[in-house]
């Protein structure tokens, strides 16, 4: 069940509001409450964030979109304001029940599924297991692949290796000085203004929220839950866009995998983009995402 509240973001998204919905029960592995981001007219459209960000990320997306389609932006379990859950997992299988959970008590159908990086994957794996519900899946440099937000730069290597690390780790998960974690950012954009004072501040600010480093380097750790989820592509039967940026922290031959596993895919690659497309190039999904709807 969907309850409409005041959003504490300090980003405001013109035309959405915030909602939350309330966990399916015991088989959700403790993700708790979802908070969500709609707005909009049409068709559904279910935008999944990356790793370490929350629906905001897609503000740029949703303005160029929101004529077309009725958008969801999801905080993914434990991320962004959604409800933080000691012990929960974030595994693939388990962030997945919760974007299931979100289409189920919502009853969302004919759903465009939209990701990024994580999102991509947790985008397929649910058309797997929904083609009921899903239409079809435009997935934006899927997190696939061994070494990931590692490959960016060495800043990034060493920060992430010192999260994850015993003893220290939990300490390091907690402190996120603002130039650090631009930087970090900055290694998955070619166009560096596109990471906004605003939205930065924003991730620093929902950084801050009690338990949220426990949350953070839970997910860095399970990270390689999404390499193992690639075995379950190929069972998704909605049409699928893959959208990589030439920059992005994938290799070609992780991108050539991915076309080789999903042969009727669209494939696009964007000339000097990286691994935030939604945020230097939301204009190559708005496109592709508004033709679709055109001749829906």
């Amino acid at each position: 069940m969907s309850i409409t509240g005041d959003t504490p973001s300090g980003i405001t998204i013109p035309g959405t509001r915030s909602h939350d919905v309330e966990p399916a029960g015991t088989g959700d592995r403790g993700q708790g409450r979802l908070r969500y981001l709609s707005g909009g007219t049409g068709a559904p459209l279910v935008l999944l964030h990356t790793v370490r960000t929350q629906a905001e990320h897609f503000r740029k997306l949703i303005a160029l979109v929101k004529d077309r389609y009725t958008v969801y932006a999801l905080d993914l379990p434990g991320m962004g304001y959604s409800q933080i859950v000691p012990g929960a997992s974030y595994e693939e299988p388990a962030m997945r029940a919760a974007v299931k959970n979100l289409l189920t008590q919502l009853d969302l159908r004919d759903v465009t599924l939209l990701g990024e990086s994580m999102g991509a994957v947790l985008a397929l794996t649910t058309a797997a297991d929904m083609p009921d519900r899903v239409r079809r899946v435009v997935a934006i440099n899927p997190y696939d692949y061994a070494g990931g937000i590692k490959r960016s730069s060495f800043l990034a290597r060493f920060i992430v290796t010192g999260v994850l690390a015993p003893g220290i780790g939990p300490m390091l998960a907690k402190l996120e000085p603002k130039p650090i974690v631009r930087a970090v950012l900055n290694g998955g954009l070619v166009n560096t203004t596109a990471l906004g004072d605003d939205y930065l501040d924003e991730l620093l600010k929902v950084g801050l929220r009690p338990g949220y480093s426990t949350v953070a380097r839970a997910v860095y750790a399970a990270l390689p839950s999404l390499i193992a989820a690639r075995s379950r592509y190929a069972e998704v039967k909605a049409p699928i866009h893959l959208i990589y940026g030439e920059k992005d922290w994938s290799r070609p031959s992780d991108r050539q995998a991915n076309q080789r596993l999903l042969p009727a895919a669209q494939f696009t690659q964007v000339p000097s983009a990286g691994h935030f497309i939604a945020l230097e190039r939301p204009d190559v999904p708005a496109t592709l995402l508004n033709e679709l709807a055109q001749h829906a």
